[in-house]
Order: structure tokens, then C-alpha cells, then sequence
């Protein structure tokens, strides 16, 4: 039997960064060999499973009790951020850590430190899995693909562990907001789901950031400098201009918990033209409406200082948050936090300051909480993993299978 680590190592091993400027499905066609492993995996553990053209993988173990219960999904994707590379990762096993800075070996002079990220010291003893330092690490979400895959093994390996139908999903492109665009909720055949895609150890989230894309041009006008004045129109000032009339108490670096903010992500451009791209975020329906009605409103505002047209902006919802969708259906929740107790885990049931993919399965009819993967600094060469997180994890996917079953 593969243990979880080294199946983990073997699926950060393969590069599947998304592209959000693709239009294909999936969005990169290397994510295609992580899924096709995953789907021969299945099959080799005896689970039927099926790939199909937009890149979904759905795998399916038959109930074995005699009564109707619910059947119950597990989902991860399997994508890593475009934020930072995905290729050639060189991971560091970090064995029985110590407490003190974790040298990133691939940069001389970088290090995870303590001092800079304490949460590392709730870890003393333990596994620790990180980067080299020139790459992420992919623990998101590819530390919950692995455990699920560990939970999928101990089932088929012990037929005496008593279960309902399991389905098993893994998804494309969920870091560019695409990962279920296409998911056929019927065909995957669950009740209930839950996607392994949180953060450290005890994590349990059903509320979700609103969210929206701004994509933002601004027209100026370039003149020779020397004889600029009253005609030049310096596209790269007007969006800074612009960018100050967002309130500066609501940018991610000053927001916390149920807070919401205008983040600018990319700012392109001469004095001829800019283009500016914005993510917009709000757990409160209300006021993520406001927020994006109030940047229109800045638009408006330049375009009556500039003229008509200066400025374009295309706004565009992008997920929800699915509070509404799961607590109708609340034991989901209850059952995820009695699962982490029976694995020895204290629940941490908190908002996701991000999306998932059980976001948008949520609002297709599939309920779907996010439970803990156990990673920590998603997204950049901070990122690690302890490895008994990920074990508790996979404990908890077999504790939620077994307390429906019963």
C-alpha cells in the first residue's frame, strides 16, 4: 500500500498550473496528466472511475449495507495557482521539526521562519513538507487529492469497513474560478459532498466570499511632452487616480474575518492606454453589490473629468457565498465536526476568506462544506504541509463515511 506521503510527493511532482487567460476546458492541457494518473489510480484500486473531455474525473464506490443511506462525495482539484510556478518542484522533508527557521535550500539566505509565521510552532515534532524556495509547493489542493486517494485505498484494502455509495471527484481549474463550471452534479450521483481543499488542521468552512472580476481599460491620449499641456491624457496617472477613490481601509492588507475589499491584482499600461484587473470580495450579499456599484460609480466619475469613454470596466460575478445553499441541510456540518472529534481534531468552523469549489456545487443543488487539507502559506514558495494534518484528514473522510453509514 502507498503511504499518503509518498503518493503525495508523486502528485505535486506533476506540473498542472491553470491559466485564466485560456478559454479551454481545463484551461492547461497538463493538468490532464495528473487527472489521467488519478483516474488510472482508481481503476487500479478496483473503483470504477471515468475522465472525461472537460477534465473531470468522477470515481464511484458502491454501497456495502443493506440499507439506504445518503451517498456521500469527496472532491479536490488539482490544479496549482498561476501566483507562482508549479514546475519542478523540489519539496524538503522536514522530519521531527524542531521549532526553529526552516532553510528553503533553493535561495540562499531564504528560510520559513517562525518569527515571521508562528503558526509553524503549533507543529514541533512533527513532518514538516515544504518548498525549495524557486516554487510553490501544491499542497493546494494536491495534499487533498492525496488524501482522499489514502481514504479510497483503506477502503478498498478493508471490506469490512461498512459504507453507503462514495463518490469521488477531482476537478481542473479551480484557482481561476472554472472548477466546476462544467461539473455534472446528477452524473457524479452524490447527496451531500464535501471538497478537501482548507486550510491547516480543523479547519471546517460553509461560508464563502461573494465574488467578482474587474477588468478595467482606460483610454488616454499620448502628445509629445514638450507640448503636452491641456491635451495629454496619461493613461497610467488616471488609473492611479482611480484606484484612490477605493477606499484604502478596505484593500486585503487591512481586512480581516467577515471584512470584505477591492484588491488590484494587475496594472498594465502606458500613457496611451492601461488596463487595471481587480478582484472584488464580500461575505455580506449587501454589501458586495454596494461594492461593485460603487466602483461603476468611480468609473463615472472619470469618465465626467476625462470624457466619455476614458474608462471601461467589465464586472463580472464570479461565485457566492454558499451559507445559504448548506445550512437548510446543517447535519453536513454536524457530521464533519463530530468526525474531527473522533480523529482527536478540534473543529475550527470559520468563513473561508477565499472560494472553492463547493461554492459554486453548492449553488448547482450538491451541499458541499470544505474540510482542512492541512496546508499553510498557499500560493508562494512559504507554502508547506505537515504530514500527520494530512493524515488526520484522510481519518476524517473515513469518520464522516462511516458516522452516515451508521
Amino acid at each position: 500500500m502507498e503511504r499518503i506521503l509518498e503518493r503525495f510527493l508523486r502528485y505535486v511532482a506533476v506540473d498542472t498550473q491553470s491559466d485564466e487567460n485560456s478559454e479551454s476546458q481545463p484551461s492547461t492541457a497538463k493538468q490532464l496528466n495528473l487527472l489521467g494518473m488519478l483516474k488510472d489510480d482508481l481503476l487500479k484500486l478496483g473503483v470504477e472511475a471515468t475522465l472525461d473531455e472537460y477534465g473531470y474525473v468522477m470515481g464511484r464506490i458502491p454501497s456495502n449495507i443493506g440499507k439506504k443511506v445518503p451517498a456521500i462525495g469527496f472532491i479536490a482539484h488539482v490544479d496549482t495557482a498561476p501566483d507562482a510556478s508549479g514546475a519542478n518542484i523540489k519539496p524538503q522533508i522536514i522530519k521531527e521539526y524542531d521549532g526553529g527557521d526552516i532553510a528553503l535550500k533553493g535561495i540562499k539566505g531564504l528560510a520559513l521562519k517562525p518569527s515571521e509565521f508562528p503558526e509553524m510552532l503549533h507543529y514541533v515534532g512533527q513532518t514538516l513538507i515544504t518548498t525549495d524556495g524557486t516554487t510553490l509547493l501544491g499542497a493546494d489542493d494536491k495534499a487533498g487529492v492525496a488524501e482522499i486517494m489514502d481514504a479510497v485505498q483503506y477502503i478498498c484494502a478493508h471490506p469490512e469497513f461498512k459504507h453507503g455509495e462514495i463518490r469521488i471527484g477531482f476537478t481542473p481549474d479551480e484557482e481561476i474560478g472554472r472548477g466546476v463550471v462544467k461539473f455534472d452534479v446528477e452524473r457524479f450521483g452524490a447527496d451531500f459532498a464535501y471538497t478537501m481543499d482548507g486550510g491547516e488542521i480543523g479547519e471546517l468552512e460553509f461560508e464563502n466570499f461573494n465574488a467578482a472580476s474587474a477588468k478595467i481599460h482606460i483610454q488616454g491620449r499620448n502628445v509629445h511632452p514638450g507640448y503636452a499641456k491641456g491635451k495629454m491624457k496619461n493613461a497610467i496617472h488616471i488609473g492611479t487616480e482611480l484606484n484612490g477613490l477605493l477606499p484604502t481601509d478596505q484593500r486585503p492588507e487591512h481586512t480581516e474575518d467577515y471584512e470584505g475589499f477591492y484588491h488590484l491584482i494587475g496594472f498594465n499600461g502606458s500613457v496611451e492606454e492601461a488596463s487595471m484587473t481587480y478582484i472584488i470580495r464580500d461575505h455580506d450579499r449587501t454589501k458586495f453589490e454596494a461594492k461593485k456599484d460603487f466602483l461603476r460609480d468611480c468609473c463615472k466619475f472619470i469618465n465626467t473629468k476625462y470624457g466619455k469613454g476614458t474608462v471601461k470596466a467589465v464586472i463580472k460575478d464570479q461565485y457566492y457565498n454558499m451559507r445559504e445553499m448548506v445550512e437548510p441541510h446543517y447535519h453536513v456540518v454536524e457530521k464533519a465536526v463530530k468526525a474531527m472529534e473522533m480523529a482527536g481534531v478540534k473543529p475550527k468552523i470559520q468563513p473561508i476568506r477565499g472560494g472553492t469549489d463547493g461554492a459554486n456545487l453548492s449553488f448547482k443543488g450538491l451541499p458541499c462544506p470544505n474540510i482542512f487539507a492541512g496546508g499553510l502559506n498557499f500560493h508562494g514558495k512559504m507554502e508547506f504541509v505537515p504530514l500527520q494534518s494530512m493524515e488526520k484528514a484522510s481519518e476524517v473522510i473515513l469518520n464522516i463515511i462511516s458516522l452516515y453509514a451508521g
